[in-house]
């Protein structure tokens, strides 16, 4: 044989070879799920800390599955592609606020009685639950352990993020004795009727029927016990007002509008700047700006606290507005069903 086949033939092999071990390279770490991704070892490290098993962590990482779905999903929120007169339609609808009148007969109750624990309005809750699940038909069909995997090893940019969510789920898993295997969710972790992300649910959650148990999957009573704790310890303040109506005395400097989520400015210094309230309120209280846009249309409203609040279970100020409208229909279709 000639000497430059042989090197044809020596190259072939050698490449064969390669081809090999990297298929079985990949196919051992797809067998290996998570548990081999670099990032792997620090959140078992830190959930040996918490006093699991090395062992036990890699086989459940061992098990979660990179869903490409979730993956594109985050790359698309809706609040990029919709303004509000886009978004407002898939949450105003008759359908939605009928459910959440019924829903609110359904659990009087106890809406009643978590708003007289935490001081927020039955409507409220209400709207969030309605907002999120559909009134618990809408859960999400991820499995959590999927959806947190995915995004805390293989999406950078909210990476730290959610291998948190996945540490807290483990921790949660444990502590509420859940299935890590079973509970499904959003693509973003997310589980339940309100769409408590695990450290939420952790912190934040309620057994408001004292049956042992918090139970956010299946229990309604402990879903709007939650929801209202939620929306109390992050700064509801009962009887006030969510959003008024601004009035715009002179043009604003557009750095103004949409500047932030969180009311920095006193109602006085809007004043100043030329943007007054449609309602009376304490010339001292803080607000935002906010510009919504329906085609070529747009409103211009000043979020007050509690706006904010809403904003920090999704922070959108379409999300809120959407909130804040829905409770006032839903409150009006439910009082008109009562004697």
């Amino acid at each position: 044989m000639r000497p430059i086949f042989r090197k044809i033939l020596s190259l072939l092999a050698l490449s064969s070879a390669v081809v090999v071990q990297s298929s079985c390279a990949a196919m051992d770490s797809h067998d290996k799920g998570y548990s081999a991704h670099p990032s792997a070892q620090g959140l078992i490290d830190e959930l040996v800390a918490e006093g699991f098993e090395a062992a036990q962590v890699k086989d459940t990482l061992a098990r979660a599955k990179r869903q490409e779905s979730i993956l594109r999903a985050m790359s698309r929120p809706a609040e990029k592609r919709l303004d509000w007169g886009g978004y407002s339609k898939i949450f105003l609808q008759p359908k939605r606020i009928e459910r959440g009148a019924l829903f609110w007969q359904q659990n009087a109750e106890t809406l009643a009685r978590a708003e007289k624990t935490y001081g927020v309005p039955a409507e409220v809750i209400v709207a969030i639950i309605g907002v999120e699940t559909h009134f618990g038909r809408i859960m999400g069909n991820y499995r959590v352990l999927d959806a947190l995997a995915t995004l805390g090893f293989d999406y950078p940019r909210r990476a730290e993020f959610f291998r948190e969510q996945l540490k807290q789920y483990f921790i949660l898993a444990r502590d509420e004795q859940l299935d890590m295997l079973a509970v499904k969710g959003s693509y973003a972790g997310a589980m339940g009727y309100g769409q408590f992300i695990p450290s939420s649910y952790k912190n934040f959650a309620v057994d408001f029927d004292a049956d042992g148990q918090r139970d956010l999957l299946g229990n309604t009573t402990d879903a709007i016990g939650s929801v209202a704790n939620y929306f109390a310890s992050h700064g509801w303040k009962t009887g006030e007002a969510v959003v008024s109506a601004a009035l715009l005395q002179q043009p604003v400097d557009k750095a103004l509008i949409n500047a932030g989520l969180k009311p920095e400015l006193t109602l006085q210094q809007w004043a100043e700047k030329g943007v007054l309230p449609a309602e009376e309120f304490a010339p001292d209280q803080k607000a935002t700006l906010i510009r919504l846009k329906s085609g070529e249309e747009q409103q211009f409203l000043l979020g007050l606290n509690n706006f904010y609040v809403i904003t920090r279970y999704n922070r959108s100020r379409l999300y809120a507005m959407a909130v804040h409208q829905l409770s006032r229909e839903i409150r009006a279709a439910y009082d008109s069903r009562r004697p």
